[in-house]
């Protein structure tokens, strides 16, 4: 009993690798596309200017704010610039999101129609592979913008 059980676990093994060995395992260096990406620098220029004019809603309210003496006024004040501070941060924030998104999608529909030209079972990202796999990541530098 304890040969045939070791025996059926021995062919589930070699039955296994059979079937991985036939598998096509590709790799992507998903950091080195995004870094290159330049939807990706685009979107970063655009979001650090909107935040320097976040930048100068404070600048603009500390110096209002330092003009005043009247503390009601000042409350005042604090509360305005903190709502339109807040408003246009979320505002900021939900469109470089959305926008992020939709490069993301684009760099995973770029990695799938490479996979099905080139017949790749898989396709994992180079950080969670230890050995093995083709590279593909310099192949699709050129696809992705």
């Amino acid at each position: 009993m304890k040969k045939s059980f070791v025996f059926m676990f021995v062919m589930v093994l070699v039955s296994s690798s059979a079937v991985i060995a036939e598998d096509k395992i590709a790799v992507v260096d998903l950091q080195k596309i995004v870094s290159n990406s330049s939807q990706v620098k685009q979107l970063k220029q655009d979001h650090s200017k909107k935040m320097d004019e976040l930048n100068k809603i404070i600048v603009n309210a500390r110096g209002e704010i330092s003009t005043q003496t009247d503390p009601a006024k000042i409350l005042e004040l604090e509360e305005k610039y903190t709502k339109e501070f807040n408003a246009k941060k979320e505002a900021l924030e939900k469109d470089y999101n959305s926008k992020l998104a939709a490069i993301e999608k684009n760099i995973k529909t770029e990695v799938e129609k490479k996979a099905q030209k080139d017949s790749y079972n898989y396709v994992f990202a180079k950080s969670v592979v230890l050995y093995g796999g083709k590279d593909i990541t310099n192949e699709l530098l050129n696809s992705v913008k």
